[in-house]
C-alpha cells in the first residue's frame, strides 16, 4: 500500500538540498538588488538631474618642439567583438561580451629634424638642390570619442554585482585599446607612409622652386 504525502508545498520545499536553498536565496537577493537599482534610475528620471562642471584649469606640464611634417592622414573604422569567459562558470553567471564600434585616425609624417649636414646639397649658383629625407613614419592611432561607441554589452550576474562596487562600472578600456591596435594595423597595411613621402616630396619641390631652384631632387633613405 502506497502512501501519498499530504504535506503542503511549502513543507515539501523545505526538504530541498542545502545547495538548492542557497541558490534560491541568492536569486531572491539579486532580484531585490536589481529591482532597487531600477527604482533608483526611475526616480532620477522622475525628478531630473543636473550636471555641473567643477573642473580646475588645465596646467601646462611640458612643451616640446616639433620638426615633423604631417603629410597624410587616414580615417578608419573597426568593429570590435571582445568576449571574456570564465573557465568554470557559465556566461550568465560570469562573463562579459562587448560589441564596440571604434573610429579613429592615423597620421603619417616625415621627421625633418633628423636631417644631417650631408642630407641637403645645393650647387654653387643655387639652381639645383638634392635632399635625402628619412622614411615616413606612422603616429600613434587616435580614437575619435564622438564617433566611437558600444553597440551592445552582455554581462553575467557576478560582473553586474561587481559594477555596483566599482569606481568605473562598465569600463571600456580594453575594447578601446583593441580598437586602436586594429586601426594601427590597418594603417600599416594601407601604405599610408608611401603617400606621405610623395606628398612631402611635392611640398619641398614646390617650396624650393618658389625660391628660384629649377631642379629639385628628393630621395628617401638613411
Amino acid at each position: 500500500m502506497t502512501t501519498r504525502s499530504v504535506l503542503p508545498r511549502w513543507a515539501r520545499a523545505a526538504r530541498l538540498p542545502l545547495w538548492a536553498k542557497a541558490a534560491f536565496v541568492l536569486l531572491v537577493v539579486l532580484a531585490v538588488v536589481f529591482t532597487g537599482l531600477s527604482m533608483v534610475h526611475r526616480l532620477d528620471d522622475m525628478f531630473g538631474s543636473e550636471t555641473h562642471d567643477r573642473s580646475g584649469p588645465a596646467l601646462l606640464k611640458s612643451v616640446r618642439d616639433l620638426s615633423r611634417y604631417d603629410a597624410a592622414a587616414g580615417n578608419y573604422q573597426v568593429v570590435v567583438d571582445l568576449d571574456k569567459d570564465s573557465k568554470y562558470l557559465p556566461d550568465a553567471v560570469q562573463g562579459t561580451r562587448t560589441l564596440y564600434i571604434g573610429a579613429g585616425s592615423v597620421n603619417a609624417y616625415v621627421d625633418l629634424g633628423r636631417l644631417g649636414s650631408g642630407d641637403v646639397r645645393v650647387n654653387d649658383d643655387r639652381t639645383s638642390a638634392s635632399l635625402r629625407l628619412p622614411h615616413a613614419r606612422l603616429a600613434a592611432p587616435v580614437l575619435d570619442t564622438d564617433r566611437s561607441y558600444a553597440v551592445a554589452k552582455q554581462r553575467g550576474l557576478l560582473d553586474r554585482l561587481g559594477d555596483l562596487f566599482s569606481d568605473n562600472p562598465g569600463d571600456e578600456k580594453a575594447v578601446r585599446q583593441l580598437a586602436a591596435r586594429h586601426i594601427g594595423e590597418a594603417a600599416r597595411d594601407s601604405h599610408l607612409t608611401g603617400r606621405a613621402e610623395r606628398n612631402t616630396a611635392e611640398m619641398l619641390r614646390g617650396l624650393l622652386r618658389s625660391l628660384g631652384f629649377r631642379e629639385v631632387n628628393v630621395s628617401y633613405g638613411t
